[in-house]
């Protein structure tokens, strides 16, 4: 069976160490490449959506949480406080979201800022019981993509299917495919905050969202401040989990007293709309890598171009191959260089690696200053201009596309 923690170690993605602890996984090199490319393209989506980003730190004041009503409904999956003196106890935070209300709150707000979204990717902590972590699928350390957007009641439809929207186009680029959509509801028992009426007004603008989408309702499975829409994926061990989500709260503006001044100069509470556009970096890879099986797109593979000298001595082709790799890294390529063992066993152990292009230069393509490319789907391509190969995987790579060679 397909297996994102085995897949992991051959691969050299991350690695779960004792001496660290479960569920604090360390993302080596090649699986941290992979990352970064992932989170500069989520950034850049949010940056030409409007999003405003910002840093918080991970961890906060016990008033904060208690504010928030994490330390009353949550305390469960939180790690305990620190105290540093009698006085001054800190927590790990669980949530973005009592820091983002804070940005919010660092000044007064007019009607005419709104929708405003805030946007991180942020670290998070929950103290998850050591039988349920396994690779990346379940840790204590989350990296989020969490966003929060502060709009008035009447921009909350739009805002909602605009980030939907976001969702999908996110989803399509990483090769996400969802397994549905689920409307998440408040169900029975005192865990949730505000008033039916709030719950009900929130419920009715989710619903109106999902207007026309298949989707099915779960009650019970809200968060404790508000419903939200939950995109579902399943594993290669068919387990199901959600990844992306969009929640709506009239909770946190109100203990929070945050406010904005409409057009009449009356003071008034902006609605909430808590927004994951992938989910944690964690879950997310855990997902990509069993997608995948660890044959990432070009545009997000550790490695996008591997180059191989044919003859690796003094008169070979190794100082060809060096100055080829400094152009293809100048233009913006991951690279690397093997000139190690016989060409046969280093062709092997990249289609071992998922790399997707391999570059060939034997003596005829180093005196012409040209490479002759692999595929990783088995197909190879004849000797071309080294500019040209450099170009042709740029292209693919700008295009963010699951190919291996430019549409035509």
């Amino acid at each position: 069976m397909i297996d994102h923690r085995r897949l992991g170690r051959e691969l050299d993605l991350f690695v779960s160490d004792p001496l660290a602890g479960a569920g604090l996984p360390i993302w080596l090199p090649a699986g941290a490449a992979a990352r970064h490319a992932i989170e500069e393209y989520v950034r850049e989506v949010e940056r030409r959506a409007g999003y405003q980003h910002v840093y918080s730190p991970p961890l906060g004041k016990r008033e904060l949480f208690a504010l928030s009503g994490h330390l009353g409904y949550f305390a469960d999956d939180m790690f305990p406080p620190m105290r540093l003196s009698a006085d001054d106890e800190f927590v790990l935070r669980p949530a973005l979201c009592p820091h983002h209300a804070l940005v919010y709150r660092a000044r007064g707000r007019s009607y005419r800022e709104l929708p405003l979204r805030v946007g991180e990717l942020g670290a998070m902590y929950r103290a998850e019981r050591s039988g349920v972590l396994g690779g990346l699928s379940r840790v204590r350390a989350i990296s989020l993509n969490d966003a929060h957007n502060f709009c008035t009641l009447e921009q909350v439809g739009d805002e909602v299917r605009e980030i939907l929207r976001l969702i999908r186009e996110a989803h399509a680029a990483l090769g996400v495919r969802p397994s549905g959509f689920r409307l998440s509801l408040r169900g029975p028992g005192a865990k949730y905050v505000g008033d039916d009426a709030s719950w009900a007004r929130a419920e009715e603008l989710l619903r109106a969202a999902l207007d026309g989408m298949d989707h099915e309702e779960a009650p019970g499975e809200a968060a404790f401040y508000g419903p939200k829409i939950d995109i579902q994926i399943v594993d290669a061990a068919s387990r199901e989990s959600t990844l992306s989500t969009v929640q709506l709260d009239f909770d946190k503006p109100e203990k929070f007293d945050l406010s904005y001044t409409d057009p009449a100069g009356a003071r008034q509470r902006p609605v909430l709309v808590h927004r994951s556009l992938v989910g944690s970096m964690e879950r997310l890879f855990a997902y990509l890598i069993e997608v995948h099986q660890g044959a990432f797109p070009p545009w997000y593979a550790p490695v996008q171009l591997l180059l191989l000298p044919v003859d690796a001595g003094p008169a070979g082709q190794a100082g060809a191959v060096a100055r080829l790799a400094r152009r293809a890294v100048d233009a913006g390529l991951r690279v690397e260089v093997d000139a190690t063992g016989s060409l046969g066993a280093r062709v092997r152990d990249a289609a071992r690696r998922r790399v997707p292009y391999v570059g060939v230069v034997g003596a005829r393509e180093a005196a012409d200053d040209a490479v002759a490319l692999r595929l990783r789907d088995g197909r190879s391509l004849d000797p071309m201009p080294a500019d040209d190969a450099v170009g042709l995987i740029g292209a693919v790579v700008a295009a963010r596309s699951a190919e291996l060679l430019p549409a035509r």
